[in-house]
């Protein structure tokens, strides 16, 4: 009995396996017909991604990749031809065809049973992704304008996650796109309408040398390190936020109140006399620490960094208010 049903099991695990292998098959050939049948493509191929005898073939990512390709081609036929479309169909498919170009990537690096790695389709799905990249912005824009932020975190995180993706590693977009810091800010901005913190730290360090956007980014950087009780990083990112954007209040307030509020003023003024040390003539840098002894009720320091302050910048209007304040509080004391 156990001879006859053993090579029985075999048969039927053989015949399993060559089904989802049709299954594979069919599924291209669906989503490649003239007027495919996406539905039922897609029912194939899921299938497959599924099943322990295909979806650890790189092929199964691959047809699968290829899918999500047509179906985001056909609907951009359609807007094309100026005929009703689906967009939020069309970019979750660009999506997800890049998802499962990575995964046949990713499967396609493993050794065969001689120890081979056997490298079929990452020239021609590069050249898709390459191609179709920019769109990816596009989607994420309509989603973060429909107010899906969930979506529009996942088509901008797509977009920037590849500059750093072995797969583009000639393209070096890392030092080549110069939309990579615009992208991050808008992927910051969603990653906050969601609250989305984990995806703020991702993405919000890129958009920080963005020549407009950056100081933005820096503030809901420091703003999720602080939501998250990561006080060590919040203090540094608002360190930075002083030094790259003095002009920026956000940084300075949050900073000085800080200290003043926990009394770190030794702290404080190691802070201060760097940023003054590295850069003597900066007028805010000197204010900065006017402030810190004004604070410390070292009024005599703080007197002196003033007028170093005036002197740097005669039309520092903060400084002279708070060099009359100081007089003033002064002359309550000796009244007193």
């Amino acid at each position: 009995m156990k001879r006859v049903l053993f090579p029985a099991i075999l048969m039927m695990v053989a015949c399993f396996s060559f089904a989802q292998q049709k299954n594979v098959k069919e599924a291209r050939t669906i989503a490649n017909g003239t007027n495919p049948d996406f539905a039922k493509a897609e029912s194939l191929i899921n299938e497959a991604l599924t099943n322990p005898e295909t979806k650890e073939d790189p092929n199964t990512w691959n047809v699968a990749g290829f899918v999500q390709k047509r179906i985001n081609e056909k609907e951009m036929e359609k807007a094309y031809l100026k005929q009703p479309y689906d967009t939020t169909k069309a970019y979750v498919a660009l999506n997800k065809m890049f998802e499962y170009f990575y995964k046949a990537d990713e499967l396609e690096q493993i050794p065969d049973e001689k120890g081979k790695v056997k490298i079929k389709f990452r020239k021609a799905n590069t050249a898709t992704m390459v191609t179709e990249r920019p769109n990816l912005i596009n989607g994420g824009i309509h989603f973060f304008n429909e107010d899906d932020n969930k979506q529009a975190i996942a088509l901008f995180g797509t977009y920037l996650d590849a500059a750093s993706n072995p797969m583009f590693e000639k393209e070096n977009y890392l030092q080549n796109d110069t939309l990579l810091p615009q992208v991050a800010y808008y992927a910051t901005l969603a990653a906050m309408k969601a609250e989305d913190n984990n995806a703020i730290l991702k993405y919000a360090p890129l958009a920080v040398s963005a020549p407009e956007e950056g100081k933005y980014a820096l503030e809901i950087l420091a703003t999720a390190y602080k939501d998250k009780g990561e006080t060590e990083k919040w203090l540094q990112t608002l360190q930075e936020g002083v030094r790259r954007y003095p002009d920026y209040s956000f940084f300075f307030g949050h900073l000085i109140d800080y200290y003043s509020t926990n009394e770190k003023y030794d702290e404080a003024l190691e802070f201060a006399n760097n940023m003054a040390a590295s850069a003597p003539d900066n007028a805010f840098f000197s204010y900065v620490k006017g402030c810190l002894y004004h604070n410390m009720k070292d009024y005599d320091n703080a007197i002196d960094v003033y007028k170093k302050t005036i002197e740097l910048d005669p039309s520092y209007a903060e400084a002279y208010s708070n060099l009359g304040l100081i007089y003033f509080l002064k002359d309550q004391d000796a009244a007193d």
